[in-house]
């Protein structure tokens, strides 16, 4: 881009968000709870206000988009501190909903910050691995970006929203990218694995699998090192691995059993088969595959769905939308839905790559493991995969803070995509 031509906005994510929307839209119509339907603009109903949030959201993408592109990494570290600082003000002023203290009370409407702490994060990670000699191969620095993401969701985890907090896990995309090795996401799935096979089967089963799985891997390794004449690997590294998982089973009880809400331990057992609640806590889950179930290949027709006109499933115009689509406009209305996003992650991921700044690489990166995380989540719960976190499908879930946040977190990266030519570090 030379000096005075105009920045080129990607075309196709701008159309994909818009797209998301217009179904988004659609579809909490005909899933608002209501009798009968009078003007799409009657802000009394779910689907009036949610048309005021997107009127709302286009302009605020035109602001982001209008704002000099260099602000986003100058501000980046204040536009995080006031962030936290915001998560730190709900445990003062924070309005409590449905058992969470995660919202801030503004008159009529209520605003979320943790939606909007993904994209100050996102920023803030972006600002620190573009310094100047920092690398996350370097323990130190690798230590501060793992602080700097972990802070706002140790913040959430209490409200209590462990849905939000564990989208956190999302930028070790960005760190993978930067050079952080694949061995350290091996530890935390072990570590999940080892958590859930505690509560399923319990610490004398796992323990008993960890040592035979630690056996085999000393002997493979033993074995492998002896053809390329290598040192003998250390015994000892073996036994503090076999140590340490076996003292982390021992204590996932206590954690589960002190650190979750009760509703939260419950859909996790729900999930392991542990407990059988159609009624209660799998209500939720049962309806929605119901749900999902009853609209075959194309679907019943927009508000032709008897489960979702019926309000069968609760929260089915923000958690639960996707099941709406399933049931109105079937296995070709979910499978457009699954595309769009498949589409507009890997977009993101090739925006990302072609950036020349490392600071809009990172965040590029940051934006598509934070869209991955909620698209995945979010439907894998509704089909009954995962258990319920209260995770919200990006761009369609009822809500205007979610909507706000998302916007503000795509188009930041729309806005340094568009300027990838001239804006150096």
């Amino acid at each position: 881009m030379g000096i005075g031509d105009k920045p080129k906005f990607d075309i196709y994510i701008i159309f994909t968000y818009l797209a998301l929307i217009a179904i988004g839209w659609i579809t909490i119509y005909s899933a608002a709870p209501v009798k009968e339907y009078s003007t799409i603009f009657d802000f009394n109903e779910l689907y009036g206000k949610q048309l005021l949030w997107i009127g709302l959201a286009l302009f605020l993408g035109i602001i982001i988009c209008s704002i000099e592109v260099k602000f986003y990494e100058r501000f980046a570290s204040i536009i995080y501190v006031i962030s936290i600082l915001s998560l730190i003000g709900l445990f003062i002023a924070g309005k409590e909903i449905n058992g969470a203290k995660s919202w801030y009370s503004l008159g009529s409407m209520t605003l979320q910050p943790s939606e909007f702490a993904k994209a100050a994060t996102a920023l803030a990670v972006a600002k620190f691995l573009s310094g100047i000699n920092i690398s996350v191969k370097n323990i130190r620095d690798l230590l501060i970006v793992g602080f700097i993401i972990a802070l706002p969701a140790l913040i959430i985890i209490p409200q209590p929203d462990p849905g939000s907090a564990l989208v956190y896990g999302a930028f070790f995309f960005a760190l993978h990218r930067e050079g952080v090795s694949l061995w350290y996401l091996s530890l935390v799935l072990v570590a999940i694995g080892i958590f859930l096979g505690t509560l399923a089967i319990g610490s004398l089963w796992i323990g008993l699998i960890v040592l035979v799985v630690v056996v085999v891997l000393f002997m493979l390794s033993r074995k492998r090192n002896h053809k390329k004449r290598l040192p003998k690997p250390k015994i000892s590294h073996y036994l503090a691995a076999l140590v340490v998982c076996v003292l982390f089973s021992l204590v996932s009880k206590s954690i589960f059993d002190n650190a979750l809400a009760d509703r939260h331990r419950d859909r996790i057992n729900s999930v392991l088969g542990k407990i059988e609640d159609t009624q209660g806590v799998e209500y939720n889950i049962v309806q929605s595959k119901i749900t999902i179930g009853s609209g075959g290949w194309t679907g019943k027709g927009l508000l032709k769905g008897t489960q979702t006109q019926g309000g069968f499933v609760p929260e089915q115009e923000t958690d639960f939308i996707f099941s709406a689509i399933g049931e109105e406009w079937g296995f070709l209305g979910t499978a457009t839905v699954v595309i769009l996003f498949m589409f507009l992650i890997y977009r993101i991921i090739i925006m990302a790559e072609r950036q020349r700044n490392q600071f809009a690489r990172v965040y590029g990166y940051g934006v598509a493991g934070i869209f991955f995380f909620h698209f995945f989540i979010n439907i894998g719960m509704v089909l009954g995969l995962l258990p319920t976190v209260g995770i919200p499908l990006p761009f369609m879930s009822y809500g205007g803070s979610g909507l706000w946040g998302f916007t503000i977190l795509l188009f930041i990266f729309v806005k340094l995509d568009a300027h990838r030519m001239s804006y150096e570090h």
